[in-house]
């Protein structure tokens, strides 16, 4: 395959070239006329499946670009107003016709002349939409599709002062490296204190969000939300069981090697007891890390970065850039967080996050970037349905990029000492975000298991999980108020709930591509590459296996990589 970020929108055949969505009135049509079309020889259903695929990548770059603007601009009522159109009056409606053409196509005799290699995977995930499909969740899901937004609209107001100047909480959580332990100290507690602020709206959101979905889950004959889940987002590959096991590998051969970090970290600051405010700061003397200042900067660096490990990771970018597919500064009413949203239509995809100038803002940025490459390279597939890949591939290409640009984070940081320092910090995350990683999905399993709980109870299974992912080094007298609420903050909760285990499992593949890197730059990179560009026409094992990797998360097999990390780390001190 030639790698060209020069990618072209979809040619449309099925759709007029001027068709936007507006109603949908002007949409149903297309869907009555698949519905209705008489198919015949194989080349016909071939054909069938390029229109459907054509109507579901303008759909789809539709409903994401609602999206895009409205978390760019959450205080805007007409943008909040057109994606919520979309998810209360026209996906409804689609709904029901998704179905029937689901159906049709399983049912089509031709469908088994089909290649059974080429098919197999987007055949699965059709087969397994028909099987979820209830008509009584519609409403239910369209209702929630707008109230999981919410989250953003409550966290995009969320702001402090410091030194007289108002910040995004992402802008102030840059005062938490600073030497000085007192700023530090007033700015963690004027973050704490506006979240708790809002704990109350937040759990009301939360308590309305948990029972709509244990609904979703009764009317499609699940016992719980949880396992409706695990069947909806395709997790054919593992069960709730491995993830207790990687629940229980992160507790044995993670968290030690955590309290390693946490205990240099007291020493390095010179401090008796380590405090929250204390978690990233550095030691007197020592400048916290400046590697941009502005969005512009920050893309024009990681272009350079990617220009030096693969051009055509570079170009992928210019390509963005050119599209105006960024919006990277933090600002006031912007939704938190990150993503890249995959474009189905014309390709690009779109890059969103917070960036305020930190280390952090780089991890972000090459992670978004590994994003919009697996973007890049799926663009060629035939199918819209043959580019929806599983979060636990998409955030291998995500999560090795990170550790892939550090052979060229110089771009970043000139002084050596910092780059060291830079390095360092990210190994250390690569490790400090595991525990979090098993916290967050054990949670997530509780709560939807006990989908009658309330908010106390909640608040009570999170404080027993700290506990358990604790390295009791970090000392929160006086702060125990802020506690029960500190998962509000994960946004994955509340907007994507059950992804983010992907993280964790992702991150271990990662860690083999970074091995594999240290070894032999061009074939890792080749591997990742050609692992990629498959999409999801393949099983997850076969992913893995095409990046030279072992699907994986045993305790024993976790033990080797973090051993690696710890290495790598030793190495760099």
């Amino acid at each position: 395959m030639t790698l060209t970020a020069d990618i072209k929108p979809i040619e449309r055949s099925f759709l007029p070239t001027d068709f936007t969505i507006t109603t949908w009135d002007l949409l149903e049509p297309y869907f009555q006329q698949l519905l209705d079309r008489t198919i015949h020889t194989k080349t016909e259903l071939e054909q069938w499946l390029k229109d459907s695929s054509e109507l579901e990548a303008v759909i789809s770059e539709d409903a994401c670009w609602r999206q895009v603007r409205m978390t760019c601009d959450t205080e805007n009522k007409q943008l909040e107003e057109a994606f919520n159109y979309f998810y209360m009056e026209i996906a409804p409606k689609m709904q029901p016709y998704a179905d029937k053409l689901n159906r049709k196509l399983v049912e089509c005799p031709l469908t088994k002349e089909l290649d059974a290699d080429k098919y197999f995977t987007y055949l699965r995930s059709i087969k397994k939409s028909i099987e979820l499909f209830r008509e009584a969740n519609i409403p239910i899901m369209a209702e929630m599709n707008v109230m999981q937004q919410q989250f953003g609209q409550i966290a995009g107001k969320m702001t402090i002062e410091v030194n007289g100047k108002e910040y995004t909480l992402q802008q102030a959580g840059k005062f938490l490296e600073n030497p000085d332990r007192a700023l530090r100290e007033e700015v963690y507690m004027k973050i704490q204190n506006r979240r708790y602020q809002d704990r109350e709206a937040l759990n009301e959101l939360f308590n309305k969000l948990v029972a709509q979905r244990h609904q979703i889950a009764l009317n499609a004959d699940f016992s719980n939300y949880r396992d409706y889940k695990f069947k909806e987002l395709g997790r054919f590959d593992y069960t709730p069981q491995d993830c207790f096991n990687f629940h229980e590998a992160v507790k044995q051969h993670v968290v030690p090697l955590v309290k390693i970090i946490h205990e240099e970290q007291r020493k390095a600051i010179g401090v008796d007891q380590l405090r929250p405010w204390d978690m990233d700061a550095e030691p007197a003397g020592i400048t916290p890390l400046q590697p941009f200042s502005t969005g512009t900067e920050l893309t024009e660096k990681t272009i350079e970065c990617f220009k030096q490990l693969n051009p055509f990771f570079a170009d992928c970018l210019q390509k963005m850039q050119e599209m105006k597919r960024f919006d990277l500064d933090s600002r006031k009413g912007k939704a938190p967080g990150g993503y890249n949203m995959p474009l189905a239509e014309t390709g690009a995809p779109f890059i969103f996050m917070n960036a305020a100038g930190t280390l952090d803002d780089v991890t972000t940025m090459v992670h978004e970037g590994g994003h919009a490459v697996h973007s890049f390279l799926t663009h060629h597939l035939e199918l819209t349905g043959f580019k929806e890949y599983g979060a636990e591939i998409a955030e291998v290409a995500s999560l090795a990029m990170e550790l892939f640009s550090m052979e060229h984070w110089n771009i970043f940081f000139k002084d050596a000492d910092e780059l060291r320092r830079a390095k360092f910090k990210q190994l250390e995350r690569v490790l400090t975000i595991l525990p979090w990683i098993a916290r967050i999905d054990a949670f997530q399993h509780w709560l939807y298991e006990n989908p009658a709980h309330t908010a106390d109870e909640r608040a009570e299974k999170w404080m027993s999980l700290s506990s358990e992912y604790s390295t009791g080094l970090i000392d929160y007298s006086g702060l125990e108020h802020f506690l029960p609420y500190e998962w509000q903050r994960q946004l994955h909760l509340f907007e994507v709930p059950f992804y983010y285990i992907e993280y964790g499992i992702a991150q271990l593949g990662a860690i083999g591509l970074w091995m594999q890197f240290k070894q032999d730059q061009q074939k890792a990179l080749h591997n990742y590459i050609n692992a990629l560009s498959l999409g999801g026409t393949k099983p997850l094992p076969q992913l893995y296996e095409a990046a030279g990797l072992r699907f994986d998360f045993s305790p024993g097999h976790i033990k080797t990589l973090m051993d690696f990390v710890k290495t790598e780390m030793d190495n760099l001190n």
